[in-house]
């Protein structure tokens, strides 16, 4: 999920220089970025039971992209590609990190990689953050000093929805304070971006609203899990709940922008951080095979919706192949800052306006510890644990024909690209306190999980993926 609105205040001459740039000049850019949510999570990607009539009409209104992809199948690696623009691969930011006190203070984005509000920031806009960090804990890596005005939210993977359901932290950071943390955080990460939105409306701003919702823990309020009091499955219930409230947030910021004419001014960009983790939310990544954690099509591929009135066509949907990282570079481009060539991701306007068709990318990479992913047009490879499939996404949307043994030209060519393409990148960095030498292997347990999904059998995910320890 990923929703950005920010503002940026600044005083003396350089305000005076900045004033004349306002939002007509160059666009504000919003990136609403949701978590976990799967890529059958909303009512225009053709889930039936869920209530999205706010996301659904921001696709009415815009562009939906439907081969869409996450930079990595867990949280805090595709929230690192976002806001530097590459492949986290190249800084070596290949896992999510542990809470707070067993993440080791220099693991994170590198201070030397520059973030998108840095960039942004260096064109005259006012930026924000609410909601979701996940990427750098100490001072120095925390949003404030990453290029973000203002930051309301969390610097953790997960937190309690309500205070009565919190068990550990109860705060969230307003700048670098602590405060005591809301009623409802979902609520409150959109009251805070609406609020920026009216204070810097003549201005150019970027917002990154970067909800925790719908990630575990399941826990909403007594209002929304009573708009689903007809669910009999509780966990079903409060997921749904969760949902809408994110579905809400969402249209309240839509809102905002549209309340003040800001809508021809105004980038929108909505998506998730990767998919879904369906055995333990009820999240829905059909009709796409596996689940978060996994570089099988559930676990990256998510929904993607481009909104800037006037500039791109409304309820337009494409089918070029993109990514998480093109979301920097367009907004980037639009707002007439450099691209630099070190940059992974490309201006994706063309394509959402039409200009261009076929995908953005020639191939795609994808490394996950043990696993190993790439596509090439119709084609996609994995590999792990020494076992490769090769899928035509074509005919097997759900991957569950193994062409490895049938095509072995394809795969050698997917996998020697793949291989070069990985020993390109840097050696993943090692999260944890203290930790040194080579991590456990998971890779058979990886390996019978996937060959478990592709077959169709059943399947219990939790122990293989994270070892009974957080996630």
């Amino acid at each position: 999920m990923i929703a950005i609105a920010m503002v940026l205040t600044l005083t003396g001459p350089q305000a005076l220089a900045k004033d004349a740039t306002t939002a007509k000049d160059r666009p504000n850019i919003i990136i609403i970025l949701a978590d976990d949510l799967g890529y059958g999570d909303l009512g225009v990607q053709g889930g039936r039971e869920v209530r999205t009539p706010r996301i659904d009409r921001l696709a009415a209104e815009g562009v939906r992209l439907t081969n869409y992809y996450a930079n990595h199948p867990v949280c805090a690696p595709s929230r690192a590609a976002l806001m530097v623009g590459k492949y986290q691969q190249r800084f070596g930011f290949d896992a999510n990190p542990s809470r707070e006190d067993r993440t080791s203070p220099t693991y994170g984005v590198p201070l030397t990689e520059k973030m998108l509000p840095e960039r942004l920031k260096a064109q005259g806009y006012a930026t924000a953050m609410f909601g979701k960090w996940h990427i750098g804990f100490t001072p120095e890596r925390a949003p404030p000093a990453r290029g973000f005005d203002t930051f309301y939210g969390l610097l953790d993977g997960a937190m309690a929805y309500t205070p009565d359901g919190a068990t550990g932290d109860k705060f969230v950071y307003r700048g670098t304070v602590r405060e005591p943390m809301p009623a409802h955080t979902t609520e409150a990460f959109a009251a805070e971006a609406v609020s920026f939105i009216e204070a810097n409306k003549d201005r150019p701003f970027f917002i990154y609203a970067a909800f925790n919702a719908v990630h575990a823990p399941l826990q909403s309020t007594k209002a929304y899990i009573e708009r689903f009091a007809g669910e009999p499955d509780p966990k079903r219930r409060t997921y749904l709940a969760m949902l809408a409230a994110l579905d809400d947030a969402v249209g309240q910021i839509v809102d905002a922008i549209d309340r003040n004419g800001l809508g021809q001014d105004t980038l929108i960009v909505f998506t998730s951080d990767n998919g879904g983790p369906t055995w333990q939310t009820t999240s829905a990544n059909g009709p796409l095979n596996g689940v978060k954690a996994l570089v099988l099509e559930g676990g990256i591929r998510v929904p993607a919706i481009f909104r800037w009135t006037g500039q791109l066509p409304a309820g337009a949907v494409r089918g070029s192949m993109a990514m998480e990282f093109d979301v920097t570079a367009t907004a980037l481009a639009a707002a007439g800052a450099p691209v630099e060539s070190s940059l992974d991701g490309v201006d994706l306007r063309p394509f959402l306006k039409g200009a261009r068709s076929g995908d953005a990318h020639a191939q795609l990479f994808w490394r996950s510890g043990e696993q190993g992913a790439t596509r090439r047009g119709p084609w996609k490879l994995i590999t792990v644990d020494g076992a490769d499939y090769l899928f035509d996404l074509r005919t097997d949307l759900g991957e569950h024909k193994n062409l490895a043994a049938a095509e072995p030209e394809k795969l050698k060519a997917l996998k020697e690209s793949w291989e070069a393409w990985s020993n390109s990148m840097l050696r993943p960095q090692r999260p944890r306190v203290g930790e040194v030498g080579a991590a456990p292997s998971r890779a058979a347990g990886i390996r019978d999980l996937i060959n478990r999904y592709v077959k169709g059998l059943p399947v219990n995910p939790k122990e293989l993926l994270y070892g009974g320890g957080p996630e």
